[in-house]
């Protein structure tokens, strides 16, 4: 769409809509969003910083008006509508389907899509040849979000049955955060994982796909650390990760399926953005303090890009039994010290944003020790699987992002930082 356009979203709470409210912000265009949780709202508009949000059942046609309405009294006119709430409907045989499950659907995937055209047309200029976009099926997620206890096994249980595969993200993250409380973390990170692989695969989980971190080789000289090389953790946070891969490698049958992942320092853009990352740190400091803080800066991080890491997880839902199970993979792509990394995030800023060519590193002490130089060959010869995204593209990413205003208070916010966070919630 060329200029900045008005758009209104209906069903913005999850899947296309919210996926659509982050592109359509981050190309200056003025998005309204609606959808029926607030709670929800609130996180996709990043509480009215990229999207203008309002609660609204699109099934009902007063809180539809009351929408549009809303609408009109900040808006000259809307040039685009996009219809994307709607629900799957009951799931099964039609004999035993819920058909007032099934009227509630039809009220908000059809009787909800003509009343948002109904009083949205009105606000339309033909002269700027507005439009109308509906999506047919898939505008609400399939994914269901539950919240609970890893530690909670009769949940486990519950939400475990008749599910196919695991990807296991959960645990408290990074050496600061795992100190923080060391007996909780130790409970979450490595107490509660052997119970979990267990309720897995006696709930009929087939294959299992376990996180652990390219840390755990703690240091080392070697000029390309192998997944054959001796584990030798620094904290705690690195030895309980690694003490997980046996506990599910020893489980594994014809009938349940493990690969271990040791990632790299993930970094780039995302929804739920940490910035309390290597990357991610110096280019928030870059572009938000106009310098680059380096601690040290000899040790030697691998990376990869948030995008690459998903699409790995996804393609392991899919490989053949025989291509992974057991194995163990390391997954990186670029592997610099820090002081490499800071020279990229200030080049690439500066691309960005011109106007921060005075940008300067400064570097003090640290004594964070760790320093390793992961080779990703085995994953690329194995499964064929090469990262396409950079530094530069993560940094790039960042700094768009921070530009078009996705990441609001980003120095003192602690939704972006875990250690913030758990203190904040008093995790127990």
């Amino acid at each position: 769409m060329p200029d900045q356009r008005v758009v209104v979203v209906a069903g913005a709470s999850s899947g296309i809509g919210a996926a659509l409210i982050e592109s359509l912000a981050s190309d200056g265009h003025a998005v309204f969003a609606c959808a029926r949780r607030a709670e929800r709202l609130r996180e996709v508009t990043h509480d009215g910083a990229t999207a203008s949000g309002f609660v609204c059942d699109v099934s009902q046609e007063d809180e539809v008006e009351a929408f549009l309405r809303f609408v009109g009294e900040r808006a000259e006119a809307v040039d685009v509508l996009i219809n994307c709430a709607g629900g799957l409907g009951a799931i099964g045989p039609a004999v035993e389907a819920d058909s007032a499950e099934w009227l509630e659907t039809l009220r908000v995937n059809l009787f909800g899509t003509y009343l948002m055209i109904k009083h949205a047309v009105p606000l339309m200029r033909t002269e700027r040849s507005p439009r109308i976009i509906n999506f047919s099926g898939g505008g609400r997620s399939t994914l269901e979000e539950i919240k609970g206890d890893i530690r909670d096994q009769e949940l486990l249980y519950t939400v475990l049955d008749g599910c196919d595969a695991v990807i296991h993200l959960a645990c408290i993250s990074n050496d600061p955060s795992f100190e923080l409380d060391p007996a909780l973390s130790r409970s979450i990170n490595y107490d509660a994982f052997g119970p979990l692989v267990r309720v897995s695969r006696e709930s009929g989980v087939r294959r299992f796909i376990y996180a652990s971190t390219s840390s755990v080789y703690g240091v080392s000289d070697a000029p390309e650390v192998t997944e054959e090389h001796p584990l030798v953790p620094l904290t705690d946070y690195n030895k309980y990760k690694g003490l997980c891969e046996p506990i599910l490698l020893e489980e594994a049958s014809a009938d349940f399926v493990p690969v271990v992942i040791r990632p790299a320092t993930v970094c780039g853009y995302s929804p739920r953005q940490r910035l309390d990352l290597t990357v991610n740190i110096l280019t928030n400091h870059a572009v938000n303090r106009g310098q680059i803080t380096v601690f040290g800066g000899e040790q030697r991080r691998p990376n990869i890009h948030i995008e690459d890491i998903v699409e790995l997880y996804v393609e392991l839902l899919e490989l053949p039994d025989d291509m992974i199970y057991g194995k163990v993979f390391n997954a990186g792509y670029q592997n610099h010290s820090i002081a490499q990394i800071a020279e990229i995030v200030r080049a690439t800023t500066v691309e960005e944003f011109p106007d921060r060519e005075s940008l300067e590193i400064v570097t003090g002490t640290s004594d964070d020790l760790r320093s390793y130089h992961i080779s990703s060959a085995k994953i690329e010869r194995e499964l064929g699987f090469r990262p396409k995204r950079t530094i530069e593209d993560a940094v790039r990413d960042l700094c768009q992002a921070f530009r078009a205003g996705l990441l609001p208070d980003s120095m003192t916010a602690s939704r972006y930082y875990n250690i913030k966070r758990m203190q904040e919630v008093a995790l127990k």
